[in-house]
This record gives structure tokens, sequence and C-alpha cells, in this order.
């Protein structure tokens, strides 16, 4: 794997999502920020058109993607990736056709397995994530035996759907699911133990931006973590993590960079 940990810019269009919900829900604020992401050096943008925050209730497919599939046309001659946030197989079958390159998958093929199908067919990059239950119920009472061990075990199930459906292993990327059933402390021992979900040698996503476990942990509202994110950042990139999803890209580039120059030098790798 590359040095260099790749920074993803979180662009929401919903008007519910638990950090800027509504803020980039027109055509002309979605474009703008995505514009100023890629200013600030993030190396994908994440598009997502339904909250999936703790309790929050799904979209129709049709709103998710009149949400989402005007951004991507207006998008097509950006300078980098785009990756749509969706467990949907029709949503990410009209999206590919605007060019993504990846889909970001909070159900892990679970919701809508005919998914497994759009992306082996597609051979893009496919992140699976881990969620216990629902975005709805994921947070009412969530319970592990040991929470890495479990996630490990429910990645090697995963993966194994995922070949067995054809999608190649090489472009699959895992996200341990911080903060999606989780408790406080799930989330911290999480991190703690990130570098045991390198052991199935592929790339490693982790998304703590401005989540309700830094609120805990510093006692602060979603609109004053940026400190407590940025020493999330920090941590994943000193562990080895493979990219950060963010939604203030400038400030966690730079938490990037400069964790980088620490561990390897000047030299970017």
């Amino acid at each position: 794997m590359s040095k260099r940990t790749k920074v993803i810019g979180i662009l929401n269009v919903t008007l519910d999502s638990f950090y800027d919900g509504g803020h980039y829900f027109s055509l002309e604020n979605a474009y703008n920020h995505a514009i100023q992401m890629i200013k600030e050096g993030c190396d994908y943008i994440d598009i997502g058109g339904e909250s999936s925050r703790p309790g929050s209730e799904p979209v129709e497919a049709q709103e998710e993607q009149r949400r989402i599939l005007p951004v991507l046309e207006k998008l097509q001659d950006i300078t980098v990736p785009c990756s749509v946030d969706t467990y949907r197989s029709d949503t990410a079958r009209k999206a590919l056709k605007y060019g993504v390159s990846m889909i970001n998958d909070i159900s892990a093929f679970r919701f809508d397995p005919e998914l497994a199908e759009v992306v082996a067919e597609a051979g893009c990059e496919y992140v699976l994530m881990h969620m216990q239950g629902t975005p709805k119920t994921m947070q009412l009472q969530p319970h592990y035996n040991d929470v890495v061990s479990d996630i490990c075990a429910f990645f090697e199930e995963r993966l194994n759907f995922a070949e067995k459906h054809g999608i190649n292993r090489s472009k699959i990327w895992l996200d341990p699911g911080f903060g999606f059933g989780k408790t406080v402390e799930q989330n911290l021992t999480l991190l703690r133990r990130i570098k045991e979900f390198f052991q199935f040698g592929l790339p490693v996503l982790i998304g703590t931006s401005n989540k309700s476990t830094i609120g805990a942990v510093l006692d602060l509202p979603v609109d004053q973590r940026v400190e407590g994110t940025s020493a999330t950042v920090a941590w994943a990139v000193f562990q080895g993590v493979h990219a950060v999803r963010v939604h203030q890209v400038k400030e966690m580039v730079r938490v990037v960079r400069m964790s980088e120059a620490i561990i390897y030098g000047m030299d970017k790798g």
C-alpha cells in the first residue's frame, strides 16, 4: 500500500444528515462544495442521498436518485474520482453510468443482494462496511462478544459472499463502521485495535468525522468536534489506515499530511 492516506470528502445531498443535513441539498450548493473540497485536497468525493445517522428513516430509491444523479452529471469533468454512498442496486447501476468509481455500501450487500451483481459487472471499487442492525435500530442495544473479533468474522463471511458473486477481492475496501451499532467504548476499542483489520490484506477506511463518540468523550455538540476528529484522524494515519472519510477536508488534509511527515519524513511516498 502507498504511504499516503487518502482523504475522502463527504458530500451529503440530504436534509437530515447529522452534521450538515440540508447545507448542500440544492444542486448549486452541492456542486460548489464538491469543487471546494477538491481545492482543499480531497482524493475522493463520497456522495450520499440518504442519511444513515442513528434513528434515521430510509428514503425511497427514486428520491435518493433524484438527489444524487444531477450532482453526478454536473461533476463528470472533475479531477478526482467519485464514490456513491448507497446500498441499492438500482441507484448504483444508474450512478455508475456517470463514471462513478466506487460504491460505498453501509449494508455490505445485506439490504439488496443484487447490488453484488452490479458491482461485479462494473468492476468498480467497493466499500464493505460493518453495521449491526439498520440505521434506525443500530444504537438501541449494540452487543458483541468481542467487537473487533466479531467484525472480522463478519468481514470474512461478507468477503466470501462478494467473491462468490464474481467481485474481485482486490477491489474491496473494508470499513469497520465506527458509530454504526457500537457504544462509545466499542468505538474506542475499534480505533485502538484498528490494525487487526489489516489481516485481510485490503485497504481499511475509517469514518470518525464529528460523530457522537467524539461528542461523548469531549462533551461537545456536533459543530465543535473538529479537534476530536483531528485526533482520531491522526491516530488512524499512524496506525496505517488507507483512507479517512471526513467533513472538514481542508483541516483533515493538513492533519494527514503532518502525521505522514512525522512518520515518513518529507518523502511523501
